[in-house]
C-alpha cells in the first residue's frame, strides 16, 4: 500500500467516528456514558484479538497499558464529561485543538521539524470546526471546557506514544489489547456510579454492534495501522472530518437545518485537511535527507570501513547510505521519503 492510498483509507475512519453522535441518541439505550463505552471497547478489543491471537510479551505490557488508558479510558472518560456539560458544539471545538497538541508532542517526542504552516493550517480547521458547530445560544462551562481539553491532549500523546514506541507487534493487535485494556479501566466506573445494564432492545443491539465492530474494531485497526504507516500528524489532521460528518448526518437524519455560516464552515475544514497532508506529503525534509547523503558519502578514509559510492547513487537510493541503514524502524518509517520517488536530479 502507496503513502496515497494509506491516506485515503485512514480518512475513512473520522468519517465514520462521526456517526458516533447519530447512533448513540438514536440507538443507544440511556445506560450511561462508562457502560457504553466499556461495552463499545471490549467488544472491539476481543473481536480484534480474535482475528490476531498474539499475546502481550511482558517488556511491553506496561505501554499497552499506558497507550489504552490515554487512548480510550482517560480520553472518553473526559469526553464524556464534556459532553454531559457542554453543548455539542462547544466540545467539538474545544476538542479540535488535539492536532496542536499531536504537532507540539511529536516535535518533543518524535524529533519532528517545527513547521508552522501546519499549525496555521491546524487553526484554520478550530475555526471551521467552531462555524459548523457553536451557535449564539452556546453556554460556556469551565469544568466542561476543562475536561474537552484534558480529552484532546490525553488522546493526542497516546497517538504520538504510539508512533514513539513501535512495538515488534502487528498494528492489529496493539489495537486489540489497547481497547481491551481501556474497557477494562472504565469497567468499574461503570458498576459503581451508573444504573444497573437494562434488557436490550433490537436497536439497542444494533447500535452496540455498529459502534463496537464498525466504530470499534474495524476503525482502531485502520486508524493505528495509518499511525504506523503515516506518523501521527497526517492522521490527526484527517481527524476534522469527524465533525463535518456529523453535522451532514444531523442534516441528513435529524432534518437539522444548515446556516451559511456552517456551509463555510464546512468548506474551510475541507481545505484545512487538503491542505495539512499536502504539506505533509510533500515534507521539505525530503531535500534534508538528500543533502544528508551528499554530505555524508562515506570516502575511502572513512571509520566505517565502507568502499567510496558515487553520491548521486546514494541520492537516488538513500536507503542504501550507511547512516540510514543504521536507523531504527522507527526512524526510517519517519522518513517522508519512498526509495521509488528518489529520482536523478
Amino acid at each position: 500500500m502507496n503513502k496515497t492510498q494509506a491516506i485515503a483509507l485512514t480518512a475513512l475512519v473520522p468519517f465514520i467516528w462521526g456517526s458516533t453522535f447519530v447512533v448513540t441518541t438514536e440507538l443507544l439505550p440511556n445506560s450511561g456514558a462508562f457502560t457504553n463505552a466499556s461495552i463499545r471497547a471490549l467488544m472491539a478489543g476481543f473481536l480484534l484479538l480474535l482475528l490476531n491471537r498474539e499475546s502481550p510479551k511482558k517488556e511491553w505490557l506496561w505501554k499497552i497499558v499506558v497507550a489504552g488508558a490515554l487512548n480510550f479510558s482517560i480520553f472518553w472518560w473526559l469526553l464524556f464529561v464534556a459532553a454531559y456539560r457542554l453543548p455539542g458544539g462547544v466540545a467539538a471545538t474545544v476538542g479540535a485543538i488535539q492536532p496542536l497538541f499531536v504537532y507540539a508532542l511529536a516535535v518533543w517526542l518524535l524529533n519532528s521539524e517545527m513547521n508552522w504552516r501546519i499549525y496555521f493550517v491546524a487553526c484554520c480547521g478550530i475555526l471551521g470546526v467552531a462555524m459548523l458547530a457553536i451557535t449564539p445560544a452556546a453556554e460556556i462551562d469551565p469544568i466542561g471546557i476543562s475536561a474537552a481539553i484534558g480529552g484532546a491532549f490525553s488522546m493526542a500523546m497516546g497517538v504520538v506514544l504510539t508512533k514513539r514506541w513501535q512495538m515488534q507487534v502487528s498494528p492489529l493487535s496493539f489495537a486489540a489489547w489497547q481497547l481491551i485494556v481501556g474497557g477494562a479501566l472504565l469497567l468499574p466506573a461503570a458498576i459503581v456510579l451508573e444504573e444497573p445494564f437494562a434488557p436490550m432492545t433490537v436497536n439497542n443491539l444494533a447500535g452496540h454492534l455498529f459502534l463496537g465492530v464498525i466504530g470499534g474494531a474495524l476503525t482502531y485497526a485502520i486508524w493505528f495501522k495509518g499511525i504506523s504507516r503515516l506518523g501521527p500528524v497526517i492522521p490527526t489532521t484527517l481527524g476534522f472530518f469527524s465533525p463535518l460528518t456529523a453535522m451532514l448526518l444531523g442534516w441528513l437524519i435529524l432534518d437539522q437545518t444548515l446556516t451559511m455560516i456552517q456551509i463555510l464552515g464546512a468548506f474551510v475544514v475541507l481545505s484545512s485537511v487538503m491542505t495539512g497532508v499536502w504539506l505533509q506529503t510533500n515534507d521539505t525534509r525530503t531535500f534534508s535527507v538528500r543533502n544528508l547523503v551528499k554530505q555524508k558519502t562515506p570516502t575511502s578514509g572513512s571509520r566505517s570501513g565502507c568502499s567510496p559510492k558515487d553520491p548521486e547513487e546514494y541520492t537516488n537510493d538513500p536507503f542504501s547510505h550507511p547512516d540510514i541503514r543504521k536507523m531504527s524502524a522507527r526512524e526510517t518509517s519517519d522518513l517522508p521519503i519512498e526509495p521509488r520517488r528518489i529520482l536523478p536530479k
